[in-house]
């Protein structure tokens, strides 16, 4: 017989006498004595009862449960999870993609809030993967390889909030309706991809330096952050552009009537200006113009990362590493005398780390490789004789020559695990392909689609977004924990892919 349940399942210990006690039947939000959902909690301006928006905020409504007489275990959509018979749970399962609704995402995190949401603070921020989240999830899944999800135990009923989040990137939906026991697909990408301007949920605040080797703000656009986002600082959107030597250097007529780009170096020599952005891009500008990088601006760009803001720098961009504060410089050695690698150039993924096997998979299911393990790209470069392995992951490389494309380190550099929120992305090669650089923005931007590399990343983006974990565990969902042998970590429930799952009363 199928019931509606007072006690989530991770609650552990509940008699059965107060199960019995407690438990009503969902019940009528307008009925004080049915035991179901009571008074309500409107949290905000989000997506209507059709699912097809998705705001700050959801108007979906949260209301205390209980018998009408006393004190409960459950509170609001606990009180509407469902006990089916047999193998069977309620069930949410879609596929979330980037803003664009073209390329599916990993580790995207999908949860129910049993509460409203918070609002999210702009800047540099250092929170744990435990901290990130709002609304007190009732239920939470991650996404995989194939962007795919499915959330079990989802409480049934007219409705629900469906939370899409990936560090700063969040989206709220409400599914107007979800039947007891059985599967609800959304199947409408407007619903599951992530916000593409500020009306359908919060976007992280970008700064994007530009450089004459390459055009990565047309990246942004292709992942799908519309032009409206794109403003001077003083402006309302979410990407800001600042102009770094030969590239870019303003807004088209068009967009913002041709206004100048500030400086880049006017924006990184103020720890302020940078503290107030979540993530940083700096694109290759062709050289390291170290007189535009003065030792002030590299230390700010040290504590910013410090602080948890999120930093990737591409080629050349290099000089904030080699030539920075003793800790950026302990991070890698390098070698600008090996000569660039063929054009294309075979690289490899490593594999032997959790989100290295999810990349190399990830990229043969979104066409970016046709072997898997294996990528193309164009314009490498090979200026990183090696990584600190300590405290550096090598992600992408090449055997013939050696060369390490992409690698990543969490900061502070020296820090424990715990104590390390801000995160580094360096690419030695140039991502945008066929774009004009130097261009009035968007007008350089010429191409659609995305190539292999762009691809590649477009997941590097996304990881650099998510909360900061050690690159050697796995990611799990909110309301698991990171386990392995059988007392390393401890697990109280079942190991199930590197991740400790409770078991379900």
């Amino acid at each position: 017989m199928e019931h509606v349940r007072c006690t989530p399942r991770w609650i552990l210990g509940i008699a059965a006498a107060l199960l019995v006690a407690g438990c009503g039947d969902s019940g009528d939000s307008d009925s004080d004595s049915s035991g179901g959902a009571g008074g309500t909690l409107t949290a905000g301006n989000g997506a209507g009862a059709n699912g097809n928006n998705g705001g700050g905020g959801s108007t979906a409504q949260f209301g205390m449960g209980g018998s009408g007489g006393g004190e409960t275990p459950c509170e609001n959509l606990e009180c509407q999870q469902v006990d089916c018979e047999g193998d069977v749970t309620t069930t949410i399962s879609g596929t979330v993609y980037e803003p664009a609704g073209t390329t599916p995402l990993y580790n995207v995190v999908v949860y129910v809030p049993n509460k409203p949401l918070d609002p999210i603070t702009d800047g540099a921020t250092c929170e744990t993967c435990a901290s990130t989240l709002s609304g007190d999830p009732v239920v939470s899944t991650l996404t995989d390889t194939a962007g795919h999800f499915v959330l079990e135990d989802v409480p049934a009923g007219d409705n629900i909030p469906l939370v899409i989040q990936i560090g700063k990137w969040r989206r709220e939906i409400t599914i107007s309706s979800v039947p007891e026991c059985t599967d609800t697909p959304l199947t409408d990408v407007e619903q599951t991809s992530l916000p593409s301007n500020q009306t359908e949920g919060h976007i992280p605040k970008i700064a994007l330096t530009t450089g004459g080797a390459d055009p990565l703000e047309c990246l942004l656009r292709k992942i799908g952050i519309e032009d409206s986002e794109f403003t001077p600082e003083q402006g309302t959107g979410r990407v800001n552009l600042f102009a770094g030597s030969d590239g870019s250097q303003r807004y088209s007529n068009a967009l913002n009537n041709g206004e100048d780009f500030t400086q880049a170096q006017t924006f990184w020599t103020q720890g302020v200006f940078l503290n107030s952005y979540d993530i940083v891009l700096l694109a290759c500008e062709g050289a390291q113009n170290g007189g535009t990088k003065p030792q002030n601006a590299r230390q700010a760009v040290q504590d910013y990362t410090y602080a948890g803001g999120r930093l990737f720098a591409s080629h050349w961009h290099n000089i904030w590493f080699e030539q920075g504060p003793a800790d950026f410089q302990s991070v890698a050695e390098w070698d600008f005398n090996q000569g660039d690698p063929p054009d294309p150039f075979q690289t490899f993924i490593d594999t032997t780390f959790p989100k290295g096997q999810a990349l190399s998979q990830w990229l043969f299911n979104v066409d970016a490789s046709e072997v898997e393990g294996e990528l193309y790209i164009n314009e490498p470069r090979n200026t990183v004789g090696s990584i600190d392995t300590d405290v550096a992951q090598q992600w992408i490389y090449g055997e013939n020559p050696e060369a390490i494309e992409y690698f990543t380190f969490n900061t502070p550099v020296a820090a424990a695990e715990e104590d390390q929120c801000g995160r580094v992305v360096f690419s030695d090669l140039h991502v945008s392909s066929g774009d004009v650089v130097g261009e009035d923005f968007p007008e350089g931007c010429v191409t659609s689609g995305l190539s292999p590399q762009e691809k590649a990343l477009l997941f590097m983006l996304f990881d650099l977004s998510s909360c900061i974990q050690p690159d050697d565990d796995p990611p799990c969902p909110p309301n698991e924990t990171e386990c392995g042998d059988a007392d390393d970590p401890p697990c109280n429930g079942s190991c199930v892919e590197g991740c400790c799952q409770a078991i379900p009363t």
